[in-house]
């Protein structure tokens, strides 16, 4: 079965026979692999009924036994320790809804498309620590997937910035660097603070790339 990059960096990260909860489950073709390859039990769910619809039919397609539910987040779901529950295709904002004022097992595996930093000093101050991060590109998009375990750890404001484990992927720096290059050519008309920032971004992102290289 063929899936993304970003799927199977997903997939990559969960051990075999886990029990997994794929929030925002979109085609649970992820669901779908980890059940099929991976002898996973997967609950795949979604808050468009849809979404789910057209997931059932991937399922059936692929002769997968995945179980599929329509819900908000992880509304009404029974959740037990040693569940992954598995966040990816959506923004920081709608994963910390999802997580807030609710029992959490003690495995996360995450990979939103904005706001990283943010993200990670969330979830850490939810008593999780951030065990492992893999950094992917998927049709020239880059992705940074992060595992988190139950636990308690002080990061520096480093960490949570480019990530304890990622920024000494220098894949990863070049790839933040290229994008914050792309914002400076549109910052002409901007005041100085917010050309300082990013340049000061910038010059961070070089030091560690050329210390990587060390």
């Amino acid at each position: 079965m063929h899936i993304s990059k970003r799927l199977k960096a997903l997939a990559d990260m969960i051990p075999p026979g886990s029990k997994v909860i794929d929030v925002g489950c979109d085609h649970a073709l992820l669901s779908i692999y980890l059940a099929n390859e991976k002898d996973c039990t997967c609950l795949a769910s979604d808050v468009n009924e849809k979404a789910i619809l057209g997931a059932q039919v991937n399922i059936e397609k692929y002769n997968a036994n995945v179980k599929t539910i329509v819900t908000n987040g992880l509304d009404g779901l029974t959740i037990t320790k040693d569940d992954y529950i598995v966040l990816a295709g959506m923004g920081t904002a709608t994963i910390k809804k999802i997580l807030s004022d609710k029992k959490l097992s003690d495995y996360l595996l995450i990979a939103t498309h904005n706001h990283l930093e943010e993200l990670r000093r969330f979830v850490v101050s939810l008593g999780f620590v951030i065990a492992s991060e893999k950094f992917v590109i998927d049709y020239d998009k880059g992705y940074v997937i992060i595992l988190f375990k139950r636990g308690k750890k002080k990061y520096s404001k480093l960490d949570y910035a480019y990530g304890p484990m990622a920024r000494y992927d220098n894949n990863y720096l070049l790839y933040e660097l290229e994008k914050l290059i792309n914002i400076k050519k549109d910052l002409d008309n901007s005041s100085f603070k917010v050309r300082l920032k990013n340049q000061m971004e910038i010059n961070k992102l070089k030091k560690l790339i050329l210390k990587g290289k060390d």
